[in-house]
């Protein structure tokens, strides 16, 4: 064992740059990070040291402080879920379902049918615009707010004093059910309680509860916990894997809370894995197609880059990278088809530098594996051996 601990950092939909197969999603030139650097006057002098900045073409730089690369998507989709399984070695061929007009009659009716609930909504929105719209609606009629957020999920909103958070989950259990036929198959069903009154609404964060499709295979996740290592979650990694392979979960319901309780475990103890999802980037900025408020989000990370890498122990490693991309300059607001920036930072290294780009982002779990001696995943191959 090289590294103690690694911490996975997955900056949500920040890709660098098209895919070679970027022209089969509608998504040729597409590059979020670029563009917006070009767009937005990108400060980030503490990404930049670590290489960040030039995962966007891959210019050598001699003076960086990390290792730094690109990895290109294999699975097929650009969504999290397949983002997250090609990461931790699981190859899926088969994308899951978007609605991004809304969703199709049959599946509308077999809801009402499973829940005696009407529906309203029925559209792409990620943001809380959906219940200052129909949030008066739903309570006066008790009905259920249905939407999308363009990746491959169906939301379900209600009002706390309507209906009951528990009573809401019940409700996605079914809904659960019905989107696990393969023409409806959708990544995550997720429950939106709400509060408030006369206008004036807001979701309760925490009582958000996602209901994924379970890995079709076993990841790295559960090789390092079949091995007694500690697999820590920070954010909605947990939902991603529906559980499968985690020992620890932390919720966290922004960036900076993430940030929080990821500097906090690292003041802890451990052997293993730690991997948290910094949501914010796709959800707040990308699929709103916001180009100022995710470049600040950026902006905001850099200032943490510092005491992230403070806390580091000389036997730690710190894996950067993302799942896919979500250009805000582009028309729509869906994901786009994206390679993703990997940087590798430790205290230990000598001669941080570019490496070659990786051919899947499967090259970070099988380098994880490598490191603590289980199970190699299936695609995949370690770069542990050049980490010097």
């Amino acid at each position: 064992m090289k590294f103690k601990r690694v911490f996975v950092m997955i900056l949500d939909s920040l890709g660098v740059g098209e895919a070679s197969d970027a022209s089969n999603y509608g998504d040729t030139g597409a590059n979020t990070l670029g563009h917006i650097k070009e767009k937005a006057n990108l400060f980030i002098p503490n990404l930049k040291k670590i290489g960040f900045l030039d995962t966007i073409n891959m210019k050598e730089n001699t003076e960086v402080e990390a290792y730094y690369t690109i990895a290109k998507p294999n699975n097929a989709g650009k969504d999290t879920l397949n983002g997250h399984y090609e990461m931790m070695g699981i190859t899926n061929s088969i994308p899951f379902k978007t609605f991004n007009n809304g969703f199709p009659p049959e599946v509308l009716v077999g809801i009402e049918e499973a829940t005696g609930r009407r529906i309203i909504g029925n559209k792409c929105c990620n943001d809380e615009s959906i219940i200052r719209e129909l949030g008066d609606r739903q309570l006066n009629y008790g009905s259920l707010i249905i939407y999308t957020s363009a990746d491959s999920d169906l939301q379900v909103a209600a009002h706390e004093d309507v209906i009951p958070v528990s009573k809401l989950y019940e409700y996605c259990e079914k809904i659960r059910a019905i989107t696990l036929k393969e023409d409806w198959r959708v990544g995550r069903v997720i429950a939106r309680p709400f509060t408030g009154k006369d206008g004036n609404f807001k979701f309760n964060h925490n009582g958000r509860k996602d209901y994924a499709i379970k890995p079709p295979k076993k990841t790295v996740l559960d090789s390092l916990k079949e091995n007694n290592y500690n697999v820590i979650a920070i954010g909605k990694v947990n939902d991603i894997f529906d559980g499968e392979g985690i020992n620890k979960n932390i919720k966290a319901t922004s960036n900076m809370e993430g940030i929080n309780k990821l500097t906090d475990i690292m003041d802890k103890n451990f052997t293993g894995l730690c991997m948290i999802n910094l949501s914010d980037f796709d959800s707040l900025y990308g699929h709103t197609r916001d180009i100022e408020g995710y470049a600040k989000a950026i902006e905001e990370l850099d200032v943490e880059i510092p005491m992230i890498l403070n806390k580091l122990e000389v036997d730690d490693l710190l894996i950067i990278t993302a799942d896919h991309g979500n250009d805000p300059t582009f028309p729509g607001n869906d994901h786009t088809r994206e390679n993703v920036p990997v940087i590798l930072y430790s205290r230990s290294f000598l001669e941080p530098k570019r490496l070659n780009a990786f051919n899947t982002f499967a090259n970070i779990g099988a380098t994880i594996a490598d490191n603590f001696d289980v199970a190699p995943p299936e695609i995949g191959m370690s770069i542990l051996g050049s980490l010097k």
